[in-house]
């Protein structure tokens, strides 16, 4: 019995010492393994961002990594990123480190990127710099851009990403693309595609993380230093890796991975794919995507369908209070309380660096999305326009007799945001304004010339003319088309052939287009425009989209000298008229000048019974501008001491001069 009891004794305690060992060893490799994790826990993303969305999206990860995965992470601009005395540190501490950037104009790196882009490109082929200074470091880029511009697409991304593995740093993911472009994108637009990509990056992220595995992607170039190591078995000047694949990952993942993942090489296969089913009637998106709702609404946008919008110009909010009209009051005698502004298209073909929206607006060179009839978007543009006016009732200064005849819109300006003759069916959408008593002014970018050629008679038709040569219109524009010049004079030769009221616009910027008078002349002989408006840019406020300052905002006296030096070259063109208050200045043909004055006004009714005919007549009774003008009062006109205010409106002047108001066409 005794023995027993100390065999017993003797097993028990045998136990709790095994039991103590092991428990021990266990914690040791607990702590090791947390050790070994918290060396990989660091993840910082650097990102480089022109109009901010790419800083954007690296928020959106920032934040996802603290509060739902309870990682350390850190966001840096590159521009405030010292990537010589940074990146070898950051190889170092064995960080994971997500490049962010988008491509800028003619595939080159945003202002804030280009120091950084510079550097990493040079050190990556700098004999004096080693080839294995970051290789351990785990990276992996994100590019931004937009598919329209082929040529540049996904390159400064890709370049970053090229620059990464000559330095020996590892890929853990390859190259990841962001469209803008929402009728090519693979997952509906930029949102979905990172919103894609992430998912990857994070089922990637947390397997090092937690398992402090070493994972490298196809194509990531390894040094010869580090091949011969317990992954590779090599046989003279032969390394063969011994992971299931190249990449380290198994089949599954692979296969998982090419699904959401694009490798720059494939773009072009993947492009081509892409187009092939647009071709055969694949699947159309909306045009307005979540974040671009978001963005507009915000900017008191009220959206119609799935590509159209209206808002309220701040002239008709003037106009209501008896506080004068904008510059088309004076010109053309339009009731600018009773205008309304909208488009049947967001989507725009250029990218100009003067754009109101700070280019929150899609782009595109074809109309690849659902389309909406035009009888949704006329019905839905007026619903909201009126609801719109009816936040005025009450409001102190606004003139009840105003306010009731805003509730009949008599103008249309299609001039809001985007390229409106890109909708398919802008002709159907002119006619109902028409059938309805209402004006048309539609403003082209003069990138549609057959669109322009197959135009139904407007009120008045107008194409931007925002600089005088090639060189200057692709930087001060940004056009996708690549054939952008024979676009643009094609436009204004189509022009010259409109029987009705046609105008170039010209917006000056200055230090940007105020040069080149004789080829703006020579321009203007091409179109053959009835009228020239030329008016001083808008300062929209500081934007990351532009690089535009008020001090690119021409004086109205610059302006008015502009104005008279290309008239001196226009021998059928006069001064006709000026709006001081909105820096605006009117050239007009000669032969709307009568002994008694100008006449650049519009008889409106008289417009809808020419145009009521011409449709009778499926076309064949023609009418030309000079079948509806109107006398032009003499407070509107040029040298009136009104300068083009209306003397019947009460001038108000703003107490704060950095008041910003930029609504308005």
């Amino acid at each position: 019995m005794g023995r027993a009891t100390t065999i017993t004794l003797a097993t028990s305690l045998g136990l709790a010492v095994a039991l103590y060992v092991w428990h021990k060893k266990y914690r040791r490799s607990i702590k090791i393994s947390e050790q070994k994790a918290q060396s990989f826990s660091k993840i910082k993303i650097l990102y480089g961002s022109q109009t901010g969305t790419s800083e954007k999206f690296a928020r959106i990860l920032a934040k996802e990594a603290k509060e739902i995965h309870k990682i350390e992470c850190e966001v840096i601009s590159m521009q405030d990123y010292d990537p010589e005395d940074s990146l070898s540190d950051e190889a170092k501490n064995e960080i994971i480190l997500v490049s962010i950037i988008s491509t800028y104009t003619d595939g080159a790196p945003p202002e804030s990127a280009k120091w950084f882009c510079k550097w990493i490109e040079e050190a990556s082929s700098d004999f004096r710099i080693q080839k294995s200074l970051l290789s351990n470091l785990k990276f992996c880029v994100v590019s931004l851009g937009n598919s329209l511009y082929e040529e540049y697409f996904g390159t400064v991304g890709k370049t970053l990403e090229d620059s990464f593995k000559k330095l020996d740093a590892t890929m853990i993911l390859p190259l990841g693309i962001v469209d803008e472009n929402v009728a090519e994108s693979r997952h509906g637009g930029k949102e979905g595609d990172f919103a894609a990509w992430k998912k990857k990056f994070w089922k990637r992220a947390l397997r090092i993380i937690k398992n402090n595995e070493h994972i490298e992607v196809k194509n990531s170039k390894k040094s010869s230093k580090d091949c011969c190591s317990a992954s590779c078995s090599c046989q003279g000047d032969k390394k063969t890796e011994k992971n299931e694949s190249d990449s380290g990952l198994s089949e599954e993942e692979e296969e998982e991975n090419s699904e959401d993942v694009v490798d720059v090489e494939d773009l072009g296969n993947i492009m081509g794919k892409i187009t092939r089913n647009a071709a055969k009637g694949g699947n159309e998106k909306e045009m307005i995507t979540p974040m671009l709702r978001d963005a507009l609404t915000k900017q008191g946008y009220k959206l119609i369908g799935t590509h159209s919008g209206v808002k309220l110009c701040r002239w008709t909010k003037s106009m209501l209070r008896g506080r004068g009209g904008c510059y088309k009051h004076t010109f053309y005698g339009i009731e600018s309380h009773r205008c309304m502004e909208t488009t049947p298209s967001l989507a725009c073909a250029n990218k100009c660096v003067f754009c109101w929206r700070h280019h929150t607006n899609p782009v595109g060179t074809e109309w690849k999305w659902k389309m909406d009839e035009p009888d949704v978007i006329f019905k839905g543009a007026l619903e909201n326009h009126y609801k719109l006016i009816k936040q005025y009732r009450g409001v102190p200064g606004v003139k009840p007799e105003r306010l009731e005849e805003a509730f009949r819109v008599a103008h249309c300006a299609l001039s809001l945001v985007g390229e409106p003759i890109m909708y398919p069916k802008i002709n159907e959408f002119v006619k109902m304004l028409h059938e309805k008593r209402i004006s048309s002014f539609l403003v082209t970018n003069a990138q549609f010339p057959d669109a322009i050629k197959n135009m139904v008679p407007c009120t008045q038709l107008y194409v931007s003319v925002d600089a005088a040569t090639q060189d200057a219109l692709k930087k001060i524009d940004r056009p996708l088309f690549k054939d952008f010049w024979p676009r643009f004079l094609d436009s204004l030769s189509a022009l010259s052939a409109k029987g009705q009221r046609t105008v170039y616009r010209l917006t000056l910027v200055k230090a940007w287009n105020t040069e080149e008078l004789n080829a703006y002349a020579d321009l203007v002989s091409l179109g053959k425009p009835d009228y020239i408006e030329i008016k001083g840019v808008t300062y929209c406020g500081e934007s990351k989209a532009t690089t535009l300052t008020m001090e690119n905002v021409p004086w109205h006296d610059e302006v008015l000298r502009f104005v008279q030096q290309l008239a001196d070259l226009l021998p059928n063109y006069e001064i006709a008229c000026e709006h001081a208050h909105s820096n605006c200045v009117l050239l007009a043909d000669v032969k709307f000048k009568k002994d008694d004055g100008w006449y650049t006004w519009i008889d409106y009714e008289k417009f809808h019974e020419l145009s009521d005919r011409y449709k009778a007549s499926e076309g064949k009774l023609q009418f030309t501008s000079e079948d509806y003008m109107a006398k032009t009062p003499t407070w509107a006109q040029y040298g009136a001491v009104e300068r083009g205010f209306d003397p019947e409106e009460k001038r108000h002047f703003r107490k704060k001069a950095n008041n910003k108001d930029i609504g308005g066409c």
